[in-house]
């Protein structure tokens, strides 16, 4: 197993558009990704928008998800934030997530972003295994 990062935004769509994501897997159960804050990604404040760290953790963790299910595509049912810290531009900020269970049907998970060290987003989440394959789900599947 390689410990590597690799670029999952392959596919046009929108993390590709939004700079990408880097994913690894650490062990069976564990999983981390990471992006650089770019200008696009702030709010009026001049902090990195709650959207873009939400849609971040839907992308990181989601793709934890797909690995732990065996590659079968899945779906966010349940996403609960917690927004602790900001990060800003050219900051590098790391997804870390443990798969807490996983049934025939549901993937449950907790997720956290750090920054500089410092958690700023916590997340729990519940993803549905879909019994279909991807080309069923029709572009950008």
């Amino acid at each position: 197993m390689s410990n590597e990062f690799e670029q999952i935004s392959i596919k046009p769509g929108f993390m590709k558009h939004n700079g990408g994501v880097l994913f690894r897997t650490i062990s069976e159960t564990e999983y981390e990704f990471k992006t650089t804050i770019n200008e696009n990604h702030l709010n009026a404040a001049g902090i990195t928008h709650g959207g873009y760290l939400s849609a971040l953790i839907d992308a990181g963790a989601g793709t934890a998800a797909h690995r732990t299910s065996g590659n079968a595509p899945c779906v966010t049912i349940s996403l609960d934030l917690k927004f602790i810290g900001a990060s800003k531009v050219g900051d590098e900020v790391v997804g870390f997530t443990r798969i807490l269970k996983k049934t025939n049907t549901l993937v449950f998970l907790f997720c956290e972003l750090k920054c500089n060290d410092k958690i700023i987003t916590s997340a729990s989440g519940i993803w549905k295994i879909l019994k279909i394959k991807p080309s069923d789900l029709g572009p950008g599947g």
